[in-house]
């Protein structure tokens, strides 16, 4: 079985056994998905979705988050880890986004990598999520559940992308992601993998390999 055949059975497999997957992380615009994307870094949605409950309603725009006053602001996220850096990247972002596309979050890569504090996985949440365009995020999840699976050899995220971008089809590519995140915080997480219940482990090198010899 080749890698693109094998994909396309582990991504029948995991949609038949999450068919409800859907973005965690709560938002309604673009700019909000931004803002909370940039937030989850080394932090649970849970929280994110606890302290944008509020940011939301007090910030509404771009150039809002550009005029906040910075101490405010990292007071308002004060509740989440590394608050001050991620205080500086939200309101150099949307100085950038006021400044450069007019107060609106920009619709492509090239021009979302250009923010501060964004990065390929980020600007691909946004592109996947908020405008409903084929965008393949790697996280950590995605790397872990790439690299059991036998998808990629790489630890590097823009490599992982780019191998699982040529053996799964482009227009798979933003429910890859979501799958991929799901599997891996229900099943295939970093200690203690649910690998006996795994939907997909007669594809799996991992359980082919580590889990059935650590077994013996």
């Amino acid at each position: 079985m080749d890698l693109n055949e094998k994909a396309k059975k582990v991504l029948d497999a995991l949609e038949r056994e999450f068919p409800e997957a859907k973005p965690v992380l709560d938002f309604i615009t673009p700019l909000e998905l931004l803002i909370a994307t940039i937030l989850s870094a080394q932090a649970t949605d849970k929280l994110v979705n606890k302290v944008t409950k509020a940011l939301f309603k007090k910030y509404k725009t771009a150039s809002d988050y550009a005029g906040a006053d910075l101490p405010e602001l990292e007071k308002d996220l004060s509740s989440v880890n590394f608050y001050r850096n991620k205080a500086k990247s939200v309101k150099g972002c949307c100085a950038k986004i006021t400044r450069d596309f007019g107060g609106h979050v920009p619709e492509t890569l090239d021009e979302l990598v250009t923010l501060p504090g964004v990065g390929r996985k980020t600007a691909n949440i946004v592109l996947g999520n908020a405008f409903g365009k084929d965008a393949l995020a790697v996280d950590t999840h995605v790397k872990r559940v790439s690299r059991r699976l036998g998808f990629t050899e790489s630890d590097d995220p823009d490599e992982i992308e780019k191998d699982l971008s040529s053996i799964i089809p482009e227009k798979r590519w933003t429910r890859t992601t979501l799958l991929f995140i799901l599997h891996g915080r229900t099943t295939c997480k970093a200690k203690n993998p649910g690998c006996e219940v795994c939907p997909v482990k007669d594809l799996c090198v991992y359980y082919r390999t580590e889990f059935k010899k650590n077994k013996r």
